[in-house]
């Protein structure tokens, strides 16, 4: 579907010269009585590279279609490839480390998560805003060392590494913030 550059949002992805970018800023400029200038800063969905573009307010560019889909994630395979199963119709897909990256360190088997695909390439992996994971490692807590927000790293069973409350012990589970990373309280089941 074709847009004019002054329809483009923050979010949005457009098709340029076979790759896909996401727009990660959009600024309209009207200087003075001369024709409106829009500065765009895209980052390639393929290659992970920034880009930025002067556009014109006449300019038309593609627009992709993206598709989403809820699936489970449910194995690693030897090759490095994560596996994972669309809920609706159980067609298995392999994203590759590169396109999941550090997001499967929040991501436990049997988790459901928003995978966005390109026609058939997926290219984004969505978590939910956080998520419970159990803590696996723990420094025990020292008798004394009780003052206010005393902090401890913990390694949680997908081998994330979190900075934990001194009570927090192995076997616990806590919640975690997955935009950050942020220790957001123990789960009681």
């Amino acid at each position: 579907m074709s847009v004019k550059a002054t329809e483009l949002r923050k979010g949005s992805v457009i098709e340029k010269d076979g790759d896909l970018l996401l727009i990660t800023e959009y600024m309209h400029h009207t200087p003075g009585n001369l024709r409106a200038i829009i500065h765009v800063k895209a980052k390639s969905l393929r290659t992970g590279s920034t880009t930025a573009m002067r556009l014109g307010s006449g300019d038309v560019l593609e627009v992709a279609y993206l598709d989403k889909k809820t699936c489970e994630y449910l194995y690693r395979e030897g090759n490095g490839d994560y596996v994972f199963m669309d809920t609706v119709n159980y067609e298995q897909h392999h994203l590759n480390a590169d396109i999941v990256g550090e997001k499967m360190s929040y991501v436990r088997a049997n988790t459901t998560c928003t995978i966005t695909f390109h026609d058939t390439l997926a290219i984004d992996i969505e978590l939910p805003g956080s998520v419970v994971l159990e803590v696996v490692e723990a420094e025990p807590a020292v008798r004394g060392n009780t003052a206010t927000n005393v902090k401890k790293e913990a390694i949680l069973e997908t081998g994330l590494k979190v900075k934990v409350p001194i009570h927090i012990s192995p076997g616990d589970k806590v919640k975690v913030r997955t935009e950050d990373g942020e220790f957001q309280g123990r789960v009681n089941d």
